[in-house]
């Protein structure tokens, strides 16, 4: 058991170590690789969120350069809430920071499964395309199941699995072949952006990426495929 705690905290290290070295282009590269749909994606995540009570407490994972976190910042400034953006990448967390300045966003340098965060603290936990390079998964759903409160929402935004043709295998091509070149090129990493497209290969299907989240715990459990399918954008509650 220590030896696979031990090369577990490895690899996460040095995914992390990988996502600080890209991290100067990350953000260039999420909306140049996608063509700016990945901007829709997230302000469909964001969407869904609707607290029902004043000052929701909000934990974005995965922040990276905290998009996502911004974004619900901007829509609920208003509202008094707060947010931590949680990533393992002090990098990512950096570059972030300079886009925030005066914010009610907290960034913190953790890992995704052990999460420096009370019981039954928060209202909603987004993710977004990071579950795919966290392993086991089931750590972090238990984690997440811990620190939100009853009734409280997981969303999940990431990547389709292309173990099936999307867009009649024309997204399976670019993905094989061409995000790879492209982004390892720009970054400057030979094998960032082939992991990267590894990862989303590898992945599994929505359907079952859903199953996982009910045997986790989690309670009304659905997804909404986006751009066909590219992206899958799921929804899990926090039993009561």
């Amino acid at each position: 058991m220590k030896t696979n705690s031990t090369s577990e905290n490895s690899r996460d290290y040095l995914i992390a170590g990988m996502f600080s070295k890209i991290a100067p282009f990350y953000d260039f590269l999420n909306h140049f690789l996608s063509m700016g749909i990945d901007i829709y994606w997230r302000k469909r995540l964001i969407k869904l969120i609707e607290p029902s009570q004043k000052s929701p407490i909000f934990l974005d994972l995965a922040t990276g350069t905290m998009d996502v976190a911004r974004e619900i910042e901007k829509k609920f400034r208003d509202n008094g809430g707060f947010i931590c953006g949680i990533d393992l990448s002090f990098k990512m967390l950096s570059l972030g920071k300079k886009k925030i300045n005066k914010s009610t966003i907290s960034p913190v340098c953790a890992n995704a499964k052990k999460l420096p965060i009370k019981n039954f603290s928060v209202d909603f936990v987004t993710i977004a395309f990071g579950i795919r390079n966290i392993n086991p998964r089931s750590n972090t759903y238990k984690e997440v199941l811990r620190v939100l409160k009853p009734g409280g929402k997981f969303l999940i935004l990431e990547f389709g699995s292309t173990q099936k043709k999307i867009l009649f295998g024309l997204y399976n091509l670019y993905l094989n072949h061409l995000l790879p070149r492209i982004g390892n090129l720009i970054s400057k990493d030979p094998g960032a952006y082939t992991y990267l497209s590894e990862t989303i290969k590898k992945f599994p299907m929505a359907e079952k990426l859903q199953m996982e989240l009910v045997e986790a715990g989690f309670r009304d459990v659905s997804y909404i495929p986006l751009t066909f399918g590219i992206v899958n954008l799921y929804t899990a509650t926090a039993p009561k």
